[in-house]
């Protein structure tokens, strides 16, 4: 569901249960000038829960189908509240109000204050249920985070496992730098070795020709 739509919606349930209690306060005040303040905010409340409805409206229009129809089911309900709740105003607010309350008695006292009170616990039913939608909407983010933060950690010691890695093998490869310097002048060595040691024979045959024609010779 659209967290904004819940943020509307929540607004909604709250000024809902609100202006039912003013409505009902309302029917009991006396004095005029009270009860004309009551009613301008009552009015103002009104209008204020039109604009929410509204705006719910547009926000449900705007999302996919298949959310879009549940929430503007929801919506219809809370129109229907809004209805309610402006006949109801409009009843307290008439001149004739006083007149139609005693003519209806006390019978149909009880019968609007248990509509109203209906009506409250219905919006704060809706609250509580917008509360506990944004409530599981919390814990999935903080589940997330603490998910983004633990693969952050793995990341973290993935990175130190490959900075360690690569460190052997720099080291790894100045051993085998060394090793190959090392052969190399091994390598040279046995060639001169190797040079010296045919001179040294050269050397030998020339001087043993030498002897048997100096013996030859003088034979």
């Amino acid at each position: 569901m659209s967290e904004v739509f819940e943020g509307y919606e929540r607004q909604y349930c709250e000024l809902s249960a609100n202006l039912s209690r003013k409505c009902n306060s309302a029917s009991a005040i006396t004095d005029s000038e009270q009860k004309k303040q009551k009613f301008s905010e009552i009015n103002s409340g009104i209008d204020e829960a039109d604009v929410l409805i509204r705006k719910m409206d547009l926000e449900a229009r705007s999302l996919q189908p298949g959310v879009k129809a549940s929430l503007l089911a929801k919506l219809r309900e809370y129109k229907a509240d809004l209805n309610k709740l402006k006949k109801e105003f409009k009843r307290i607010s008439s001149p004739n109000a006083h007149d139609e309350l005693l003519e209806s008695g006390i019978a149909d006292i009880h019968s609007v204050s248990a509509e109203q009170r209906d009506r409250l616990s219905m919006s704060v039913e809706r609250l509580n249920q917008s509360s506990e939608r944004i409530k599981e909407s919390r814990r999935t983010v903080l589940e997330t985070e603490e998910l983004g933060i633990s693969i952050l950690e793995d990341l973290h010691q993935q990175r130190q496992t490959l900075l360690h890695a690569h460190n052997k093998l720099y080291d790894v490869d100045s051993a085998i730098d060394k090793s190959k310097k090392v052969l190399t002048t091994m390598s040279r060595r046995i060639t001169k070795n190797k040079w010296i040691v045919i001179l040294i024979i050269v050397a030998l045959v020339l001087a043993i020709i030498l002897i048997l024609y100096y013996k030859i010779s003088h034979g």
